[in-house]
């Protein structure tokens, strides 16, 4: 995938996995269909009061296929559930100014969301409900409310592993394995 267009969710700082995908359904099996469409229905629930919600209420899919953080988004346990919650609810990239190391590769070997960085602060610049749009190929985000352009960090050939749909994919892809 080299554009991805729709709505933002914006985050702040220090988002960590429980307010991504609270402790308590990470009995979900994401393997089992069913219970990855639940897991997206539970997506950020552990965020606090001072955010709008992420999801509406009965709904597993999420209006907002971008969200844009300040630093260390995923920080916290090391859980793969949590992009593969973020993947599950529809959203499609995450652009920050730093990620969790162990968060930026789950987003890589899930395939399940892209992990973007960027140098601006754009958590300050881009409101919720904004419309946005990524070229990953050429490495910026566009605000389509305002129509401002910035640059997005190059994802390298972590690219070619989350288009592939994860790692195992992507080595198979390879002929890596069978």
């Amino acid at each position: 995938m080299s554009i991805i267009k729709g709505k933002v969710y914006v985050l702040k700082d220090d988002i960590d996995t429980d307010q991504i995908i609270p402790a308590n359904f990470l009995n979900l099996v994401p393997t089992i269909p069913e219970e990855y469409d639940e897991l997206g229905s539970h997506a950020l629930a552990g965020l606090p009061d001072s955010y709008q919600p992420f999801m509406k209420p009965g709904e597993n899919k999420a209006e907002y296929a971008i969200l844009i953080a300040g630093r260390n988004f995923g920080c916290g346990s090391s859980r793969e559930h949590a992009p593969v919650a973020l993947g599950a609810a529809g959203v499609d990239a995450v652009i920050a100014e730093s990620f969790a190391r162990i968060f930026f590769r789950n987003c890589v070997a899930t395939g399940e969301v892209y992990p973007l960085e960027v140098r601006d602060r754009l958590c300050d610049v881009f409101s919720t409900g904004d419309e946005a749009e990524i070229n990953i190929e050429e490495n910026t985000v566009v605000n389509k409310t305002t129509n401002k352009t910035y640059k997005t960090l190059p994802l390298g050939a972590a690219k070619d592993v989350v288009d592939a749909g994860g790692i195992f994919e992507y080595a198979r892809r390879a002929g890596l394995c069978s």
